[in-house]
């Protein structure tokens, strides 16, 4: 069967709608912010549940500051020693991990003299790098050719207008791409619309697709 990794972003602030997905019993990732408020026990929920955990990693949007990604945000004006002692204290939040995903990134991605520093640092660790895709400017995939991290990218953004329908098709999208290329990592948020949707759909996916851990749909880029 096609496989499907569907990663729940921005974790960290809310429990109590951690604990719910977590409750579906299916191969979930959660992608935890660091120095969040709940980190620590949403890490223990998922490792309960044996659910993998990712850092989502705060980088620098295009936006900045008017839009701030939070504490522990990677930023272009950052030396070199302040990206990575930053990368570092961020990386040591959440001990756990088998991967990093980014939060927000759309300048930071796509600058490759950072992204190069950032994926030094991820490849001693032996982590994998998941690509959000903030933006159409992304160098994250020839950065992990160069250095040879597992990589992939996300397909689908699930939930990004939250209506019913609306999460409905484009978990059916996420349906068609994995059935088309043997693969498809979707990403989605902790809102209460996502779960219900999810759990109406989650008879559907299984029929259509075996849903796996963010680390078995990674590659490294040929």
């Amino acid at each position: 069967m096609p496989l499907v990794a569907l990663i729940i972003d921005d974790l960290g602030y809310d429990k109590k709608i951690a604990r719910k997905f977590a409750q579906l019993d299916v191969a979930l990732t959660f992608s935890i912010l660091p120095h969040s408020p709940f980190q620590r026990k949403i890490v223990r929920l998922a490792e309960s549940k044996g659910l993998e955990i990712m850092l989502h990693l705060p980088m620098e949007p295009v936006e900045y500051p008017k839009v701030d990604p939070g504490p522990g945000t990677l930023l272009t004006a950052m030396s070199p020693d302040e990206l990575i002692a930053q990368l570092d204290e961020n990386l040591k939040d959440l001990p756990n991990i088998k991967g990093v995903n980014n939060h927000m990134g759309s300048r930071l991605t796509a600058e490759s003299t950072q992204l190069y520093q950032i994926f030094s640092v991820l490849k001693k660790r032996g982590l994998y790098f998941i690509d959000s895709r903030t933006s159409a400017e992304s160098l994250c995939e020839p950065s992990a050719r160069l250095f040879q991290i597992p990589f992939a990218q996300r397909d689908v953004f699930i939930d990004h207008y939250l209506t019913p329908d609306f999460i409905r098709n484009q978990i059916k999208e996420l349906i068609r791409i994995a059935r088309r290329n043997g693969k498809a990592v979707g990403i989605l948020h902790p809102h209460t619309t996502t779960l219900k949707v999810l759990r109406e759909m989650l008879p559907d996916l299984k029929d259509q697709v075996q849903l796996v851990p963010a680390s078995k749909i990674v590659r490294p880029v040929g």
